[in-house]
């Protein structure tokens, strides 16, 4: 056992993994190092390119070791898991990812790696083949499945009262390549391609966390890029539409999701923190109600909203917007020897998939 801090500022008796990071950028920074002084995780190595930022790093959180070689230091140090930032190939604008989290696993060690995982589905398999010969956890961060938002949210779809999903909205100010830009996409570096690899990871991993992974796509490009997509699921099943509104501000409410049932009741998710549960009070006629206020608390419109006057551990950014319930599961996982919960491999051959299929091009059904 170890003694670390809890989230009462208390010591207590709890094992923790010992991990190393591979990779010290802005994005590490910000939202994952920081997740580790609440999560069962004891950073034991920093590893980047840069050897003053490896030292940097460790200093600030923690890690008693740096390397610019994250071979020498899955050799040296007596690792459970690696956690895994570090972007692109600035050649290709692929994720550099894949040989990577092979060598992590084929080094006996559990992973955590950011999103993108990968340009095909192809890599994907190779992935899924090391971890499975190595017994080890891996875990992908596809934040949207671990959104406190829509955990609640797909948690008031599990409702007996609520009935079944009938039909999804999602909107995300995403931009859509050409099919030109795609095709070059496979020759050499896009940046067009390669953002909406990198950002098409969040809508998707939220369609496929509510509904399962879809049968079909088409969709349709604006001039400008914007566009429309709608995911079928085959005969008798639900439909989800996904708005790609690029052109929007990007200055609050950039996303919504709207889950609705065949209840007459409906779920929305304002911007990735306010949820709300609308329902049907009885006496709601056209023409006949003489006033709004109908039915009881339990019959009418539920919102959970944060309270952000609070000095709160889910206003802080990492718990907003999924990042602890991430890194937690995936160090509890381990702890507890048993599989990640989501954002599995499987997940992100699914994600992978649909961008495989946009890059198909618009204005034709799509077999997934």
């Amino acid at each position: 056992m170890t003694q670390r801090i809890n989230f009462h500022g208390r010591l207590v008796d709890e094992p923790e993994i010992r991990a190393g990071f591979i990779g010290c950028g802005s994005h590490s920074f910000r939202n994952i190092y920081p997740t580790f002084q609440f999560a069962p995780v004891n950073l034991v190595a920093t590893c980047d390119l840069e050897i003053e930022k490896a030292k940097a790093f460790a200093k600030k959180f923690g890690a008693t070791s740096t390397y610019t070689d994250y071979k020498e230091m899955l050799r040296k140090e007596k690792l459970d898991a690696v956690f895994i930032v570090t972007g692109w190939d600035n050649k290709t604008g692929r994720p550099l990812y894949p040989p990577i989290v092979r060598d992590c696993l084929e080094a006996g060690v559990h992973v955590w790696f950011e999103k993108p995982p990968a340009f095909a589905c192809d890599e994907i398999d190779m992935l899924r083949e090391a971890a499975k010969k190595a017994n080890r956890n891996v875990l992908v961060g596809l934040k949207k499945m671990f959104f406190p938002a829509n955990e609640k949210a797909k948690e008031l779809t599990t409702a007996e009262s609520f009935g079944s999903i009938e039909l999804v909205l999602l909107q995300y100010p995403q931009h859509v390549p050409t099919v030109e830009e795609f095709t070059t996409y496979t020759t050499k570096h896009n940046w067009a391609v390669a953002s909406f690899l990198d950002h098409l990871c969040h809508p998707a991993a939220l369609l496929v966390f509510l509904l399962g992974m879809p049968k079909t796509l088409y969709y349709e490009r604006s001039p400008s890029g914007a566009g429309n997509a709608t995911f079928g699921y085959g005969a008798g099943g639900p439909v989800a539409s996904f708005a790609m509104t690029a052109g929007s501000s990007n200055n609050g409410g950039m996303e919504r999701t709207t889950i609705v049932s065949n209840t007459r009741q409906h779920i929305v998710v304002e911007n990735n923190h306010r949820v709300s549960l609308h329902r049907n009070p009885p006496g709601v006629g056209y023409g006949d109600a003489p006033n709004y206020f109908l039915g009881n608390a339990n019959e009418t419109t539920a919102t959970w909203d944060p309270e952000f006057s609070l000095g709160q551990l889910y206003n802080k950014g990492i718990f907003l917007l999924g990042y602890y319930n991430e890194v937690n599961e995936f160090a509890r996982s381990i702890l507890e020897k048993r599989p990640v919960a989501k954002g599995t491999l499987d997940h992100a051959w699914q994600v992978t998939r649909l961008f495989e299929a946009f890059a198909e091009g618009p204005n034709k059904v799509i077999t997934l």
